[in-house]
């Protein structure tokens, strides 16, 4: 029987996780449990057997991270794990059970596409007959829509299920949440069914699945047997089979789900229980969403209402300190509010190098001198659990505005010791920023992001700038413009993009610092000319020229930008203060 032809009765029931019951049952040995397929057979098979004695009538077969990244092997040894997957389950499931192509997702490498991997996956499976297919553990669904594409065009009638791991505040790793997975499924035509499994015990999940009242496919709902405890370097679920069972049966009476069974931590004896369950029998019913909390009075944004009535702001970057010495950065931050900027910008570790928080800056300058801070945000330090954390307790401290960046790599030096995270870009960040608004009773954010004026191939900005506006972006900071070539690429942004646009200036401070922009950081270009005017020039003369040519250029940019963008340069706020005072 095929596996529509078992939908629309009672829930096709699906095994356990088969990772974590083989390191309970086996250790966890130095070799993953793939390779078990070819080193120890016997096992598998014995674990597939144990599944489908306890009720199971659908299987995976055990090649979830069967891929070359995550077995570190070649494409022959691939190959030769999922035939040999394939095999030992078709055995054991024999004429009743169906059996599941088991997909997990290749782990991110940065710049590689790993489309054609899954499709010569894809094709291991079509050659030894695979007709049913699970892709399962998805942090977004930009990689299934050419999968699903690819495996209907060479197998239209395969049935193919894309699940999704999602988190009790219902994100993926990579910060979608899941009303845009809904959206992508539901409208992806090569998409037979989809669903939940992994990072949500089943409490969480029917949480979340109470979310999809009403979709028009089919739903699979594999949560976890709960949530993992650590012991010394070992991990363990608690044997709460009877918990969970009740808890997936309470899941399997929503009207969308027509699939269940298990992922981390759930072994036979939790399929068992689910499965005498379900064969008791029960009516399909809803389940009431909790009602939304009450509304509150929400404070102004005082930068986005200047930026809305037309008004030219003035953001003005300060560098976070080095230590925890805080009274040159607020002394600072003081004479810049006082000379007319509208707020001031907090750099997030620049340079891959630690300095003081950028939020908690940016909270204590909102509490202590009223300001409108824009602390920067990178991807580089932080997993999406500990960002959204951020989001909230900076909503709650008043701070409204936040620059969006991806972030400066760790130097190569110190990969060893330093590890950065990069669970996502800033494209999606301000995705994620954007769907948290409804969970931010002080009101949502507004959104900055970068954009490089002085990169050579400024067509390339543009479209990645786009992309962010299409995400939430609302506005850019632009690197700081020290040539005729830059002022151009703005008047383009200006024709191009509908955010606002602040233009960056720097000003510069000595020969040495042109020389320095202009060759070593990233982003930065300054124009020969200029280099050349610093030469021979005194520490007074400099800060003239310094004060008069940032003048000139905020000037130049003025009838195309909303505003302005002031980079201090070494923390002389003596120069900026000069250069605000100019454009007021």
């Amino acid at each position: 029987m095929s596996v529509r032809d078992r939908l629309g009765g009672k829930p096709l029931l699906f095994d356990g996780g088969m990772g974590s019951y083989y390191a309970q049952k086996y250790g966890f040995d130095p070799e993953c449990c793939e390779r078990a397929n070819l080193l120890y057979p016997a096992r598998i098979a014995a674990i597939h057997r144990e599944y489908i004695a306890a009720g199971a009538r659908a299987i995976k077969t055990n090649t979830f991270g069967a891929n070359t990244v995550g077995l570190e092997c070649d494409d022959e040894t691939v190959a030769e794990i999922i035939a040999a997957g394939w095999r030992i389950a078709v055995e054991a499931a024999g004429e009743d059970v169906s059996v599941f192509a088991d997909v997990g997702p290749i782990p991110h490498e940065e710049n590689v596409d790993h489309l054609p991997a899954y499709r010569a996956i894809i094709d291991r499976f079509l050659a030894l007959g695979a007709e049913n297919f699970l892709f399962e553990t998805f942090s977004s669904d930009e990689e299934l829509r050419g999968i699903a594409a690819y495996l209907k065009a060479k197998k239209p009638d395969a049935f193919l299920i894309c699940s999704f791991a999602v988190s009790p505040d219902g994100f993926t790793r990579e910060g979608l949440p899941l009303g845009r997975l809904r959206e992508a499924m539901e409208r992806d035509q090569d998409v037979d069914a989809w669903g939940l499994n992994c990072l949500s015990g089943p409490n969480h999940m029917i949480k979340l699945l109470a979310q999809l009242a009403g979709v028009g496919k089919p739903l699979i709902a594999m949560p976890n047997a709960g949530y993992p405890t650590l012991v010394g370097s070992r991990v363990f679920y608690a044997n709460n089979a009877d918990y969970y069972a009740r808890g997936l049966a309470d899941i399997a009476a929503l009207p969308e789900v027509q699939m269940v069974g298990g992922c981390c931590g759930t072994t036979p004896e939790h399929i068992r229980d689910v499965a005498e369950l379900l064969a008791a029998g029960g009516e399909k019913r809803a389940i009431a969403v909790a009602a939304e909390a009450p509304s509150v009075e929400i404070a102004p944004n005082r930068l986005r209402e200047k930026l809305d009535a037309g008004k030219k702001v003035i953001a003005v970057e300060l560098d976070p300190p080095a230590n925890a010495d805080i009274r040159k950065f607020m002394d600072g931050a003081r004479a810049l509010r006082d000379a007319g900027a509208d707020a001031i910008t907090i750099a997030d570790c620049p340079i891959s190098r630690a300095r003081a928080d950028s939020s908690l800056l940016a909270a204590k300058l909102r509490r202590e001198l009223d300001v409108d801070p824009i602390p920067h945000m990178t991807c580089r330090d932080r997993n999406i659990i500990a960002t959204k954390a951020l989001l909230l307790g900076l909503n709650i401290e008043g701070v409204r505005n936040v620059l969006v960046v991806t972030g400066d790599p760790v130097p190569t030096a110190e990969r060893g010791t330093v590890k950065s995270v990069f669970n996502f870009n800033s494209v999606v960040l301000a995705s994620y920023i954007r769907e948290l608004a409804p969970e931010l009773s002080c009101g949502p954010f507004l959104v900055f992001g970068a954009l490089n004026v002085n990169a050579l191939n400024f067509d390339h900005q543009l479209r990645r700038a786009l992309e962010k506006e299409a995400s939430g972006v609302e506005g850019f900071l632009t690197q700081p413009v020290h040539s005729e070539r830059a002022l151009e690429n703005l008047r383009l942004a200006r024709k191009t993009l509908k955010g606002k646009l602040l233009g960056g200036v720097m000003p510069i401070v000595s020969y040495r610092n042109a020389c320095y922009m202009d060759s070593e950081i990233a982003g930065m270009q300054v124009a020969p000319e200029i280099i050349k005017m610093y030469e021979g020039v005194d520490r007074a003369q400099a800060t003239e020229l310094a004060v008069s040519l940032t003048t000139d250029y905020a000037r130049r940019m003025a009838d195309f930008v909303d505003g302005w963008y002031v980079i201090t340069p070494f923390s002389r706020t003596d120069i900026v203060t000069r250069v605000i005072e100019n454009l007021r």
